[in-house]
């Protein structure tokens, strides 16, 4: 197990596309194919036998819209669950003297607002980050689909983690956009007291007060901070997925049960993200876990086409000799 894990920590995702073919073995003349002759025909063999399994097409519009979908689940209803938290957190970097950590956060707003005021801004929550995620994940589909066909099969192969971050930025842009209005009114329900108390009570005043620019003031700061984050949650996942099944998992993808696949896709979101605090770790770690696992659940109710780990195409081993 000891040893897995560390060829797991060796195999850095993020490596230039001739490193990364170093670590593969398939950099030179030297490197023995990576399997028997026939295991990529007969994987090939194999996907083109489950395809018959799916509700759609890969890449068809059924298949962006369920994805998108899934992204709705995904991100509202975990984002909706830790809203207690989120009103807390903001209400110590709006009056840090007031709320001078996490449990008194939570004391002084149950002494002034009982147990129901922590549950201010759920619904703008809720419909913001829906918002978010249909765009994020429905839309990070979409681009890695085009950004490959424009790559062509080997640059895509070769480059596949800049292809994971240029998708993943490009889908958070207008998912940004799709959520700053709603974080714009989360924010002011959960921080200024008195100013309203629900969705329908604070949007019309905010409108009434600026306009249309009193939920869009934001969308740059969000971009900054949310573009970048998900960048490396995507990318991260990604390779973590790719590097689990070949390190760690004993056997491909196509013969684990759904249950194992899930497994993977929950261990693989935690190990996304963990650099930082050991509390960071526990609350955005279990987070996007659990958004990869109810985003991959969807997939698999649904039966959408999930493309197994990324392989090597079968011109570049041509070109490199690897191939008789």
């Amino acid at each position: 197990m000891f040893s897995s894990v560390a060829h797991l920590a060796r195999a850095n995702p993020f490596n230039a596309p001739h490193l990364q073919l170093v670590h593969d073995g398939l950099a030179g003349p030297r490197s023995s194919p990576a399997g028997p002759p026939g295991q990529p025909q007969r994987s090939r063999k194999l996907a083109a036998a489950a395809v018959e399994e799916y509700s759609c097409e890969y890449g068809s519009m059924k298949f962006y819209a369920l994805c998108g979908f899934g992204g709705v689940l995904s991100c509202g209803l975990t984002h909706t669950a830790v809203v207690p938290l989120d009103l807390v957190k903001c209400r110590m970097q709006v009056d840090p003297q007031k709320y001078k950590g996490i449990f008194n956060g939570f004391s002084v707003t149950l002494k002034e607002d009982g147990v129901r005021g922590l549950a201010k801004g759920w619904a703008p929550t809720f419909i913001g980050y829906s918002m978010q995620g249909l765009c994020k994940f429905g839309f990070y589909e979409v681009f890695k689909v085009l950004y490959s066909n424009m790559l062509g099969e080997e640059n895509a192969y070769l480059w596949r983690t800049s292809l994971y971050l240029a998708a993943s930025a490009s889908a958070e842009f207008f998912a940004d956009i799709a959520l700053a209005p709603m974080e714009a009114t989360k924010v002011r329900i959960q921080t200024q007291p008195g100013y309203a108390n629900t969705l329908r009570d604070a949007a019309p005043k905010m409108y009434k007060e600026e306009g249309l620019k009193a939920f869009y003031k934001g969308v740059a700061p969000l971009w900054m901070r949310q573009i970048p984050y998900t960048m490396m949650k995507f990318a991260c996942f990604e390779r973590t997925v790719e590097a689990l099944y070949k390190f760690v998992v004993p056997k491909p993808r196509s013969e684990c049960s759904k249950p194992e696949q899930l497994v993977v896709t929950f261990v693989a979101g935690y190990i996304g993200v963990w650099k930082g605090l050991f509390a960071r770790i526990i609350m955005i770690g279990t987070l996007t876990a659990l958004q990869w696992f109810i985003y991959d659940s969807v997939k698999v109710y649904f039966r959408l086409p999930r493309p197994p780990p990324p392989e090597m195409p079968e011109s570049l081993k041509k070109k490199l000799g690897l191939t008789q």
